[in-house]
């Protein structure tokens, strides 16, 4: 399978002045507060999934903190509509928050570590909730921690180590229902997208969210008028440090791999956070 562009040319790309910065910033990045989302959204367990699929996509956020009576108590996530409900053909305006929820919560205090966090996430697989002094006061993502990744040893190796192999892909004219089947069934947030046989661009389960979800718009339609394109890559043998940087600088959460100009693997800012756990 063909990549659509010249990798070697595309990559150095992130080597500018944008990336320079995102290298100074990192030495501000310490402890949980620096890094984490205080905007804290919350959604009731009696609330139906297509409400929390309304408010994430919205937000243009991947998860909701349940609370029943003001106090926090669970989490429901993107991943958990397409896996819970949609892939199961269950009518999102029918099911609720409380059946589909995860909980308890995985806390921690702001004042930890950024390695602590990325190390509990992976134990624990989930978003951290985070508190202080017994009060909630933001939430940490994957997509949070790869902003913060220092250049250290464990951000030196390699993509190829962490990322998946098996890209999962659909042509152009599959149907977008389809498309959030696949990702349910699969447990997976996104799919590429190809076009006569060659990878144009990417399907995630935001785009799903915020395109389709949160405003009624039928899901019969062909995915690749939706699709987000071009398709942004790096090379095997990339390092994580640097693919971490692609992400933040390009604002996305995977990350295509590609040797030889054909898809070898996707890695996401979960995977980076794996990596850096070590």
């Amino acid at each position: 399978m063909r990549t659509p562009k010249n990798l070697k040319k595309e990559f150095p790309s992130v080597l500018d002045s944008a990336y320079k910065q995102y290298l100074r910033d990192l030495s501000r990045y310490k402890e949980v507060k620096h890094i984490m989302s205080q905007d804290v959204v919350t959604i009731t367990p009696e609330a139906s999934m297509a409400e929390a699929a309304g408010i994430m996509g919205e937000r243009h956020i991947g998860s909701l903190i349940v609370t029943k009576y003001e106090t926090p108590v669970g989490i429901v996530t993107e991943r958990d509509l397409l896996s819970k409900v949609l892939a199961l053909g269950k009518d999102p305006m029918e099911e609720k928050v409380e059946a589909v929820m995860s909980y308890p919560l995985i806390t921690i205090g702001q004042a930890a570590k950024i390695k602590e966090a990325a190390r509990m996430m992976i134990q624990k697989k989930g978003r951290l909730a985070v508190f202080d002094k017994g009060k909630l006061v933001g939430v940490l993502t994957a997509s949070d921690l790869v902003r913060s990744l220092p250049e250290v040893p464990e951000t030196e190796v390699k993509v190829d180590d962490f990322m998946t192999k098996e890209v999962v892909t659909a042509d152009e004219k599959t149907t977008v229902v389809s498309i959030a089947k696949i990702m349910g069934e699969e447990r997976i947030g996104s799919v590429i997208i190809t076009r006569k046989g060659k990878p144009f661009g990417i399907f995630t389960e935001r785009d799903l969210l915020t395109t389709f979800l949160v405003k009624g718009k039928p899901l019969i339609g062909k995915v690749g008028k939706e699709t987000s394109s071009p398709l942004v890559t790096a090379p095997s043998g990339t390092s994580v440090h640097k693919a971490a940087a692609i992400m933040v600088l390009k604002k996305i959460r995977r990350l295509p791999i590609a040797a030889e100009n054909n898809l070898v693997g996707i890695i996401t800012a979960r995977d980076l956070v794996e990596a850096y756990a070590k």
